[in-house]
């Protein structure tokens, strides 16, 4: 029974692609350690059950009935998490008043002459639940095996430094800063714009940038997406090692490989002698890129595949939390979200700063949903907050990077890059969600979905706007980084020339 009730705790953790182990930015002993006690607890509680109720032939009544008659429940309630569909408070809450009524009939209208029978169904649950309890040793067992090889999953690894000797004219490496606004929509920000929302950062930089209309993503997935935009490969799918280390299964060799940091745009702007510098989230790119950056940050505090086990309420989650002085797994996910975003301001403007970094890639956790801000007060928020304010966030952080450039004069000759890894994606995945709001409804025109992330483009000493119209893949981003690092485009002319040139067939 242990074994069957806690399947959406344990599946993560054993689930072949190991996604949760691949996004966890914390302890390793934090993921697996709350997870195991949760299990021992449960164990010790259903065993000390079973003990209590065979004092009294209606006690055992009651318990095994109690077990077969919400067996169903509990595996569809497993099933709904582990397959991220939400299941209805309502439904469930009925179903399971309807199961504790069967029971409690069961137990109150017993008959000794259906004793017999009792003892026939009794052996055949014992039997079914030795065989899930044989599963659940060894499980238990593949857990441990995955902590210890998870061990290091997160230990600081050495990151790559330029020689002094090595070191060349500033002047001939213009800074390149490539920020990702997740779930940046194209269409949100320039097409068709929520009634009444103000982006001055984002209209000002439109009067001086070249914006991409028509931008092909490279998949709807951050931890698919990032992959292909730093290789230039098309990836449709990617799986993680107990170890935390990334494979990645490209569509046009049907093969998969393991992630080459060697065979990025990091590696190839260090190969030019550029100084690189990475402040992420969600993905684990100081664990995936130690040799190609001189700095790095990542956090991974709210994310989609973690949070399914670790938002739910545990004794142990919660022992464990007091007891290292961590965050409580309960802790609502705003807050998460809002702790990430803090903590990337912080290591980005501290990036930043660094005039010697003069390849800097930023990922923020904006506009990615729920909302962690209120655009009316201009404050942080962690209820009663959109997409849409989120997007307010979005333009007052390209505002600051900005003040920060124009500060040390960095602005004019920079190149900057800000774009989105997918679109907000409302029907796909958003307006399912229990959050959603009448104001996201209205702005996407009732839950439509408008597949092109926004992407601009500032090169140095760009004053004037440009818009292109030619459709472009975001795969190509590391080709477009390249000609930029080594000055083939050099004004909008170019960029619009070469784009055309790469225009998708």
């Amino acid at each position: 029974m242990t074994t069957l009730c806690n399947l959406w705790m344990l599946s993560p953790l054993v689930s072949p692609d190991h996604n949760a182990i691949y996004h966890w930015s914390g302890r390793v002993s934090a993921l697996f350690l709350p997870t195991v006690l949760d299990f021992c607890l449960f164990w010790l509680l259903t065993t000390l059950l079973l003990l209590w109720a065979g004092k009294s032939e209606r006690g055992r009544i009651a318990a095994w009935c109690g077990f077969a008659v919400l067996l169903p429940w509990i595996l569809l309630k497993n099933w709904s998490v582990m397959a991220f569909w939400r299941f209805p408070h309502g439904f469930s809450a009925i179903v399971l008043s309807l199961c504790l009524i069967v029971i409690l009939a069961l137990v109150i209208f017993w008959n000794p002459a259906q004793r017999p029978r009792f003892e026939r169904f009794q052996r055949l649950m014992s039997h079914m639940l030795s065989v899930a309890a044989m599963i659940g040793i060894f499980v238990l067992c593949e857990l441990a095996w995955f902590a210890w090889q998870a061990r290091h999953l997160n230990d600081p690894l050495p990151l790559h430094s330029i020689p002094q000797t090595a070191a060349t004219s500033e002047e001939n490496r213009p800074p390149i800063i490539w920020i990702l606004l997740d779930e940046l929509s194209y269409r949100q920000v320039y097409d068709h714009r929520f009634n009444g929302l103000s982006l001055p950062a984002f209209d000002q930089l439109a009067q001086e940038s070249s914006v991409f209309t028509h931008v092909i993503p490279a998949g709807i997935m951050t931890e698919i997406v990032l992959p292909s935009l730093m290789t230039g490969q098309p990836i449709d799918n990617i799986r993680s090692s107990a170890n935390g280390m990334l494979s990645i299964h490209n569509p046009r060799t049907n093969a998969w490989t393991g992630f080459d940091q060697h065979g990025t745009i990091f590696q190839d702007a260090q190969s030019a002698g550029y100084k690189t510098g990475l402040a992420g989230w969600y993905n684990p790119y100081c664990r995936l890129l130690p040799q190609v950056l001189d700095s790095c940050f990542w956090t991974a505090q709210l994310t989609a595949l973690t949070t399914p086990y670790r938002s739910h309420f545990h004794l142990a989650d919660l022992i464990y939390s007091k007891t290292f002085h961590l965050p409580d797994a309960g802790e609502d996910l705003s807050l998460r979200h809002l702790s990430d975003y803090r903590s990337l301001f912080a290591a980005a403007d501290t990036m930043l700063e660094d005039s010697s970094t003069n390849l800097l890639f930023l990922h923020m956790p904006v506009p990615h949903p729920g909302g962690i801000y209120h655009r009316a007060t201009g404050e942080f928020a962690t209820k009663n907050s959109t997409y849409i304010d989120n997007l307010a966030l979005a333009d007052s952080y390209l505002a600051h990077v900005r003040s920060l450039l124009e500060r040390d004069g960095r602005w004019n000759s920079s190149t900057v890059i800000i774009m989105g890894d997918h679109s907000w994606r409302t029907k796909l995945l958003w307006t399912a969600n229990p959050d959603w709001t009448q104001e996201e409804q209205i702005a996407s025109d009732g839950g439509q979905f408008d597949d092109r992330p926004g992407y601009i483009v500032k090169l140095p000493g760009q004053h004037t706007g440009a818009r292109i119209d030619t459709p472009f893949a975001a795969t190509n981003t590391r080709q477009l980084m390249d000609e930029i690092i080594y000055q083939k485009i050099q004004s909008p002319e170019q960029l619009s020339a070469w784009v055309t040139s790469v225009r998708p067939r």
